[in-house]
C-alpha cells in the first residue's frame, strides 16, 4: 500500500524587529542590533522544519526610544505586515517592540486582524496560545514600570540638581558659555554687555517693544547656538518675547528655579540683585507691556495656516480688537510685525473680511473648481469652505509694500500674482451716523434692515436676497434670518421700533425668530408678552 504524500508545511515569513535606545556605539563594527538579530536568525533557523523562513529586510531602530511607537522601521514594519508581507514577528526581548502596555496591546491587536505572529526569542512563548498572551502582558507591564522608575528616578536627580545650582542642560544663555570640562556656565564678557545694556534699556523706556527696537536698530542680534550637522538656530533680530525671556532669566542674577523656587547657583552672576529686583517689580507692574492676542481658536479663520506675508517670510494669524465698546475688528495680522514692532513690517494687518474677498475674486480667475463658485460658496459652512480652499491651494502670500498678493495652487504648483493695495484692503472710517446705528439694540436694527430690503425688492432695484447677501457682505442664511422678522405681528414690530423699554432688547434674537415661525399673531403676542414678563 503506497504512503500518501505528506503535505508541505506552508512558508512563514519571519521578519526580525531591533532596537536599542541610544545612538551610542552604533558605529562599532557589531552592535546591540547585530546580536539581537543574529539570537532571532538562530531561533528561527530551528523552526525550519515548520517552514519557518528570514526575510532579507531589516528593521532596526538604532537610537529610538520604546516609549512610543514614532520610530521608521516600526512603521516600515507595519506597512509591511497592511502588505501582507509577513507571518511572523521575532524579536530578541518584548521591550524591544514595546515598552507601552497601551502601545503593545495596540500593535498586538494589529498582528491578529493580520494573522500575524509575535515571537519573543529570549522569554520562550509566541501569541499564538492563550499563555503566551498572558505571559506576555505580564512581561510588559514589568517592562513599563522599569521604565517609569527611570524617568522618576531622572526626574529627581535633574531636581536635586538644580537645588545646588549646577547647569543642567538645554540651551545656553545669552552672556555664558558652557565650560564642557566642568559642566559650567562661565560669563561671556561681550554678551554679558549686551545683557546689562538691555536691563538698563527696560529700567530707562519701561516697555518691551521699546528695548526691542533700540538693539535691533544698533544690529544686536539673538544668540548662536551650533545644532548637530553644521547646523544653527539664533543670531536674528530680537522680539519682545525673546527681550522678556532675558529679563525674567534668574541665572543673570546668580540664581537657579526649580518648581517656582529659586536657589543660588553655581554661575557668576552678571547684574547685582537689585537691579535684577528691579526688573522684576517693573514687569510686573508695567501696563505698558505689549499684549499679543492668541490665534482666535473658537473662529477658525478661512485663511488660517495658508496666508502669509511676503515681505518677512512669516505666518499671518486672525486677531481681533474692540472699539466703541462692543464693536469687533477682525484683522489678520503679521507675526514679524507683532513680534518686533510694526516699523519691521510693510504688511502690518490687514481686513480679515476684505482679504478673505479678495483671496476668493483672484482664486476664481485662476481656478476653475466649480465648488468655489459663487452659488456653491455661499451655501458651504465655514469648515467646508476651509477644507475646500485648503484642497485648491497650497499657499497665499501678501507684501503690503510691493501690492503684490500671490496665490501658489496644489494641483499644478504655479505661482499667481494679482495687485492688491492695501488701501484695497483697509478699513473705512465709520462716521458719526453710522457709529449711532451701530449703537442701537440688534432686534431694531434688524427689523430696519429687513423693511429697507423689502423695500429694495418691491421697486425691483434687486434680483433676489442673494445679490442683497453678496452687498452686505452677508451670508445667504442670515439674511433670511433677518428677513424672517418681517413675518411678526405689527404690535410686535411696532414695539421693537419705537419703544425704549429695556426688556425688550434684552430678549435673545434666537427667541425673536421663534415667534416669527408662528402663523398665529395671537400666539405670537401671547409668546412676546411672556418673554417680557
Amino acid at each position: 500500500m503506497e504512503k500518501k504524500p505528506e503535505k508541505e508545511k506552508p512558508v512563514i515569513k519571519c521578519a526580525i524587529y531591533t532596537r536599542v535606545s541610544t545612538s551610542e556605539g552604533l558605529e562599532q563594527e557589531f552592535t546591540s542590533l547585530d546580536n539581537q538579530r543574529e539570537s532571532a536568525e538562530s531561533y528561527i533557523q530551528s523552526q525550519k522544519a515548520e517552514g519557518w523562513v528570514i526575510l532579507p529586510e531589516c528593521y532596526d531602530d538604532g537610537g529610538f526610544t520604546g516609549a512610543n511607537t514614532d520610530r521608521p522601521a516600526l512603521q516600515k514594519l507595519i506597512e509591511d505586515i497592511k502588505a501582507h508581507r509577513i507571518n511572523c514577528v521575532v524579536v530578541y526581548k518584548v521591550d524591544r517592540l514595546s515598552r507601552s502596555l497601551l502601545d503593545f496591546s495596540q500593535l498586538l491587536e494589529f498582528f491578529d486582524q493580520n494573522s500575524v505572529t509575535f515571537v519573543s526569542v529570549t522569554q520562550h512563548f509566541n501569541t499564538q496560545n492563550s499563555m503566551g498572551r498572558l505571559t506576555l502582558n505580564i512581561l510588559l507591564s514589568f517592562a513599563q514600570f522599569e521604565r517609569e522608575i527611570i524617568s522618576e528616578r531622572t526626574r529627581d536627580k535633574m531636581g536635586a540638581a538644580r537645588k545646588k545650582g549646577k547647569w543642567i542642560g538645554g540651551c545656553i544663555p545669552l552672556g555664558y558659555d558652557l565650560d564642557k570640562e566642568n559642566h559650567k556656565l562661565i560669563v561671556n564678557l561681550q554678551e554679558a554687555k549686551l545683557v546689562r545694556e538691555i536691563f538698563a534699556l527696560y529700567l530707562k523706556e519701561h516697555s518691551l517693544l521699546g528695548v526691542t527696537k533700540i538693539i535691533n536698530t544698533k544690529g544686536y542680534r539673538t544668540k548662536i547656538r551650533k545644532l548637530a550637522e553644521d547646523k544653527q538656530r539664533g543670531g536674528v533680530k530680537f522680539s519682545h518675547t525673546s527681550v522678556e525671556k532675558i529679563l525674567k532669566n534668574p541665572y543673570y542674577a546668580g540664581k537657579v528655579r526649580y518648581q517656582s523656587t529659586l536657589y543660588t547657583g553655581e554661575q557668576e552672576p552678571i547684574l547685582d540683585d537689585e537691579t535684577f529686583q528691579k526688573v522684576q517689580d517693573a514687569l510686573h507692574t508695567n501696563p505698558d507691556k505689549p499684549k499679543m492676542r492668541a490665534p482666535i481658536t473658537k473662529q477658525i479663520s478661512l485663511l488660517g495656516g495658508l496666508l502669509r506675508c511676503r515681505a518677512c517670510n512669516s505666518s499671518m494669524y486672525l486677531t481681533h480688537n474692540v472699539k466703541y465698546g462692543n464693536v469687533r475688528y477682525f484683522h489678520y495680522v503679521c507675526l514679524n510685525a507683532q513680534k518686533r514692532g510694526y516699523h519691521e513690517c510693510p504688511t502690518r494687518l490687514v481686513n480679515a473680511g476684505l482679504m478673505e474677498s479678495k483671496v476668493m475674486e483672484c482664486l476664481r480667475k485662476v481656478s476653475d473648481d466649480q465648488r468655489i463658485n459663487p452659488e456653491s460658496w455661499e451655501g458651504y459652512a465655514l469648515s467646508q469652505k476651509i477644507a475646500v480652499i485648503k484642497d485648491i491651494v497650497k499657499e497665499i502670500k501678501y507684501d503690503g509694500d510691493s501690492a503684490i498678493l500671490e496665490i501658489i495652487l496644489n494641483k499644478t504648483q504655479k505661482s499667481h500674482k494679482f495687485n492688491v493695495t492695501k488701501a484695497e484692503l483697509k478699513y473705512q472710517r465709520i462716521s458719526p451716523k453710522d457709529r449711532l446705528i451701530q449703537s442701537e439694540p440688534q432686534l431694531l436694527q434688524n427689523l430696519t434692515l429687513a423693511h429697507q430690503i423689502d423695500s429694495l425688492i418691491a421697486k425691483g432695484k434687486t434680483k433676489d436676497l442673494k445679490e442683497v447677501a453678496g452687498w452686505l457682505n452677508l451670508s445667504h442664511v442670515r439674511i433670511c434670518q433677518i428677513m424672517g422678522m418681517l413675518f411678526l405681528c405689527p404690535e410686535i414690530q411696532e414695539q421693537i421700533l419705537l419703544s425704549r423699554d429695556g426688556k425688550i432688547f434684552d430678549i435673545p434674537e434666537y427667541k425673536v425668530n421663534e415667534i416669527a415661525k408662528e402663523l398665529d399673531w395671537e400666539k405670537q403676542k401671547e409668546i412676546w408678552e411672556r418673554l417680557l414678563g
